[in-house]
């Protein structure tokens, strides 16, 4: 069984990678079975699209920039969260 290792990317913040020159955001990142660290990058293309790919961890390089990005949003993705429904009570259920 493979231990996590520590991560030294730290989500949020601004990464470019070493070899391809990719700048963008830290937005995600999985660790896989025999130790490999790999980080999700995001960045919007000149048309305004978002444009994402994974890098190794050892590959990318801080970008200084300031603070962390800011985010509001508390999970899930972009969309907004689905309306609620009514559980049907143990009678209606029959």
């Amino acid at each position: 069984m493979a231990t996590i290792p520590d991560r030294s990317v730290v989500l949020g913040e601004r990464y470019r990678d070493s070899i391809t020159g990719f700048e963008g955001v830290a937005v995600s990142s999985a660790t896989y079975l025999y130790g490999c660290i790999r980080v999700q990058l995001e960045r919007a293309d000149k048309d305004g699209k978002s444009e994402s790919d994974y890098f190794d961890e050892q590959r990318l390089v801080l970008v200084p920039a300031g603070d962390p990005v800011a985010t509001t949003a508390t999970s899930g993705g972009p969309g907004d969260a689905p309306p609620a429904r009514a559980i049907p009570s143990a009678r209606e259920a029959h």
